[in-house]
């Protein structure tokens, strides 16, 4: 099964937390095929939105096991990528609010 750049981005993750590491450490969360590996995602990344990646991590969420009147179900299994953009890159990703840029923000005391 080959892979085009289209498949393998499914989206951006919209949840509480994946909010939460967009607006304070600056990244992005995105569904991504299950077959694509990390090199895979930072090529789709770069191609179609014209950043330069830094870092992508990978995560693996199993489907939750539900039971209804003893009757099993299985809820689908996703894979995450949680990306790091490259300094003085942007994204904005639909439904997160807010752009995700690279600069760190400045720390008050």
């Amino acid at each position: 099964m080959d892979l085009t750049i289209y498949d393998i981005i499914r989206g951006p993750v919209l949840t509480e937390k994946a909010s939460k590491i967009i607006n304070k450490l600056n990244k992005v969360v995105l569904k991504v095929h299950q077959k694509a590996n990390k090199p895979m995602i930072k090529e789709a990344l770069e191609k179609l939105f014209n950043v330069k990646v830094e870092n992508v991590r990978v995560i693996n969420r199993k489907g939750k096991k539900r039971s209804f009147k003893r009757i099993e179900a299985v809820g689908s299994t996703e894979k995450r990528a949680i990306i790091t953009l490259k300094e003085g890159y942007s994204l904005t990703m639909a439904g997160t609010g807010a752009p995700v840029e690279t600069t760190m923000p400045s720390e008050s005391k």
